[in-house]
This record gives structure tokens, C-alpha cells and sequence, in this order.
């Protein structure tokens, strides 16, 4: 008897597994000879629309990883997403195929992650199965999206985007961090947006100034995310978390007042990966960068989802 009672049990366990499995389909893309992703839908009905997701800063993969980083943030919303009924697609950067591309580090730009999009909406423009593409980026990848709207995109969503040009951001966190360094990052900020280039900076910010990343840099440098924005004649959405320690809310807050008919929301104790945190202990809200098992902010769905809903 007991047996039969542990087989049931395994039994039901697979039948909740399987259910939970049914509520999204997943399919792998390669849009060019840079972009791979995952495209995931709703099986419970077609999806009208479909957000595309653009990843944060640095080596960050499809589902919001980096390698010393997993908490598969862009993931979570997908498949949180699919069961309301919206599909997405997340890819990888470019950076993960620099090697077997030969792209070297010096020859990067800003504008090929905007090139990148535009070739993921033109992709998805042609496939013509959605009625709505409506492109999401996180952090860097706000500006990015911002600049990859201005063509063909039905609407944008704005996940802790910065409101200023990188530099400024970056001067402040110096400031914060290491206040005495940060006279020296703003006078090397300047000859590089002045000449491009600049050597003239402490071997203590090597990471941000070293020679290879000057042209990356300065390729950036020159949009002011406020200023772009301000062009966009589609829905936008603008999102914040009170406990993002990475992107204030001030950011938000200059990205709405250039976009007078943008949506606002500022989601209280959410975070830079879109988890609750409900404590002041920096090092609480650092640890949920690598704990993927903590689920996402509960109000964050709601507020896309009502968003995307509202454009059908």
C-alpha cells in the first residue's frame, strides 16, 4: 500500500510539472550571423504582441545571466509573461559571439546592439505574426531600445534605464565610491568626448578607461538618452524600483519629464534584477543578483502586462 501511495504521489508531482511546463512553448532563434535567442509563446492562446527583451550591461546572456551572475531575471518575466498571454524574445548580446566573429574589443560600437534590434524587429516585421512589437531594454539596453524605436517599434518599455548620458552616470558612481577619483574620470570623459581618446586618467579606473574601450566609450557618450526619447511618437512605459542601487529613480525621473506622455511607475522595494527587497543592507539587495530561485517582484508582471494589453 505504501508504495502505491509514493507512485501517486510521483505521479501527481508529474502531472503539476507537465501542466506547469504547457503554459508556455519555447523555440531557439538565429535572427543574423550575431543574434541568437528564444522566442516563447503562450499555449493557451496566440499572442498578439511580442516583447523583445535588451539585456543590461556587459556579458549578460538571454535569461539576464552573467558568468558570475545567475538569477535569470529576463526568464522569469518570459514565462511569467506567456501566461498572460504575451510572447517575448531574449537574445544574446553580441559579446558572446565576438570571438567567432572576430570582433575585437577596439572595433565595438554602441550602435551595433542598436543595429542588432533593428535586425530583430525586421525579423519579426517580416514574419508578420504579431500584431504588436514592443521593445523592453534593461538598463544600457534602455537606451539602446530607445534609439532602436524610433523606426518600426509599436511600443517601448524602459527597465532601470538611465535618464543621462553615460558619462555623467558613471562620474557619480565614481563620486560615491571613490570620491577623490571621480575630478579625474570627468576631465577623462571630456578629452574623450572632445578628441575620443584620452590618457589621462588613474590607473584605478583602467577598467572604464583602458585604450580598447575608449571608442566603445565614446560611441555611447554622444546619445543623452532624456534627448532621444523625447522623439518617440509610441506608447512608452518607464519602469523603476525604489531599491534599484544601480539606476536611482531620478533616472526615470528624467527620462518622463522629456516624454510628456510617457507612463511612469516607480515599483516600491523592487530592485535592478526585479526582486523584492525590503531591507537597507546593501549586501541583502546584492545577494538576490545570484539567488535564481527568489522570485520576482509580484507588482512588476502587472504593470507590463496592463501596458501591453492596453495597445490590442
Amino acid at each position: 500500500m505504501k508504495n502505491y501511495f509514493v507512485a501517486g504521489l510521483l505521479l501527481i508531482f508529474f502531472q503539476s510539472s507537465i501542466a506547469q511546463e504547457l503554459k508556455y512553448a519555447e523555440e531557439d532563434l538565429k535572427i543574423s550571423q550575431a543574434i541568437e535567442g528564444t522566442l516563447t509563446t503562450p499555449v493557451s492562446k496566440e499572442a498578439e504582441s511580442l516583447v523583445i527583451f535588451i539585456q543590461g550591461s556587459g556579458p549578460t546572456d538571454r535569461n539576464g545571466n552573467q558568468p558570475m551572475m545567475k538569477n535569470d531575471g529576463m526568464r522569469k518575466i518570459a514565462y511569467q509573461l506567456a501566461e498572460n498571454g504575451i510572447a517575448s524574445f531574449r537574445f544574446d548580446k553580441r559579446i558572446f559571439k565576438m570571438d567567432e566573429l572576430k570582433i575585437k574589443e577596439k572595433d565595438l560600437r554602441f550602435d551595433d546592439f542598436v543595429l542588432d534590434v533593428k535586425d530583430i524587429l525586421k525579423y519579426f516585421e517580416e514574419k508578420d505574426k504579431f500584431d504588436n512589437l514592443i521593445l523592453a531594454g534593461h538598463s544600457q539596453g534602455s537606451l539602446v531600445g530607445i534609439l532602436a524605436s524610433q523606426e518600426m517599434a509599436d511600443g517601448f518599455i524602459s527597465l532601470a534605464g538611465a535618464g543621462q548620458p553615460i558619462d555623467n552616470i558613471i562620474v557619480e558612481q565614481v563620486h560615491k565610491m571613490a570620491p577623490p577619483l571621480a575630478e579625474n574620470a570627468r576631465t577623462a570623459f571630456n578629452e574623450i568626448r572632445e578628441t575620443g581618446q584620452t590618457t589621462t586618467y588613474s590607473p584605478m579606473l583602467e577598467s572604464m578607461f583602458k585604450p580598447s574601450i575608449q571608442p566603445f566609450m565614446h560611441s555611447w557618450m554622444k546619445y543623452n538618452p532624456a534627448e532621444e526619447i523625447a522623439k518617440l511618437d509610441i506608447p512608452v512605459l518607464i519602469i523603476n524600483g525604489s531599491e534599484d542601487i544601480q539606476v536611482e529613480t531620478k533616472e526615470a525621473e528624467f527620462l518622463k519629464n522629456a516624454s510628456d506622455d510617457a507612463q511612469l511607475v516607480i515599483i516600491e522595494n523592487m530592485n535592478h534584477i526585479f526582486r523584492k527587497i525590503e531591507s537597507k543592507d546593501r549586501l541583502v539587495n546584492t545577494k538576490s543578483y545570484n539567488e535564481p530561485n527568489q522570485p520576482l517582484h509580484p507588482d512588476l508582471i502587472p504593470v507590463i502586462t496592463e501596458f501591453v494589453k492596453e495597445l490590442e
